[in-house]
């Protein structure tokens, strides 16, 4: 699907498909938006503007090259976007071109964002050309890192208030833990992406002198961001420790318990050794009341083991 807006009376307007393309004014056209295209409209896009639409695995490839360059005509900028799904998040490759004072957006699925931009353009947002027009697609995915991280932080205060208040100690508890510390992870490196990007753009040529202080508010936020998942990771590494911690103070409890059981019923033991020797020399192997005596001398003993370990305060 290739839409294609244009100015008529100072107004997008929205346009889909490439037939009748060339009744509209090359003027005018602000914005094409390539979503799952055919073979067939990339060729006629790539054909009438001369450009070259990048494939996935260019679009995906991690050298700064590869994620931004620019020519004598054109710039060419490749990012992801993250779409959150029900167990992660999912990232999204896209690929922006400017040439001409037209914009070009090639993408293999719909994102979040992009339902935002048109929604602001069927307002009647002021977006009076294509750089307009690509930084407030930067602006919009900067907002909803920030909501996602905001949701990330309540789903991670309510797994504090779990181990800290409640003390519940579960695999699971862990399991969200490192889910959260990935999820941060991705999020940093998305927001990072979205910093290089406005970086470079900050230093282009190409771009109005007006919005240069738009874009440096743009990159501020981003460093705000980046400071809230430091923040994240923190308190993360906190709780997994807090956890660890608690649960060895847990396993400590036990193996306290065993141990003082142990010791208490040693020297009964012992006693019970003692007697249980069938020897004909013996003793007290005639008395009349040796059994009793010898259970009332193992309960004095627990006894005696008892007080010492409570006076110690061992128990």
């Amino acid at each position: 699907m290739v839409n294609i807006f244009f100015k008529e009376n100072d107004k997008l307007k929205l346009h889909q498909g490439i037939s009748e393309i060339e009744n509209i004014p090359g003027i005018d056209i602000v914005w094409i938006d390539l979503l799952q295209p055919s073979y067939e409209e990339r060729i006629a896009i790539e054909t009438r503007y001369k450009i070259t639409l990048q494939t996935r695995q260019e679009i995906e490839e991690i050298e700064v090259s590869s994620r931004y360059f620019e020519t004598d005509t054109l710039i060419v900028t490749n990012s992801h976007f993250l779409i959150p799904t029900e167990n992660e998040f999912r990232k999204e490759p896209i690929s922006f071109i400017l040439k001409d004072n037209i914009l070009f957006s090639h993408r293999n699925s719909e994102t979040r964002t992009f339902t935002e931009i048109y929604r602001r353009i069927d307002f009647n947002f002021k977006l009076s050309d294509a750089y307009h027009v690509f930084l407030s697609i930067f602006e919009i995915r900067i907002d909803l890192d920030a909501d996602m991280i905001e949701a990330m932080v309540k789903d991670i205060s309510s797994i504090s208030g779990l181990v800290t208040h409640e003390k519940t100690f579960s695999e699971e508890i862990l399991v969200k833990i490192s889910k959260f510390q990935e999820d941060t992870m991705q999020l940093r490196e998305n927001i990072i992406d979205k910093q290089r990007v406005l970086s470079a753009v900050l230093k282009s040529d190409y771009f109005p002198i007006e919005l240069h202080n738009k874009i440096r508010v743009m990159i501020k936020d981003t460093g705000s961001l980046l400071d809230y998942t430091v923040f994240s990771f923190e308190r993360l590494d906190f709780l997994q420790n807090t956890f660890l911690g608690l649960v060895n103070i847990e396993q400590n409890k036990i193996i306290k318990i065993f141990t003082v059981a142990t010791v208490i019923f040693m020297p009964p033991t012992l006693i019970a050794s003692i007697y249980g020797m069938n020897f004909k020399s013996m003793p007290e192997i005639g008395w009349q009341y040796g059994y009793l005596i010898a259970i009332l001398f193992m309960i004095f003993s627990v006894a005696v083991t008892l007080i010492l370990f409570k006076k110690r305060k061992w128990l």
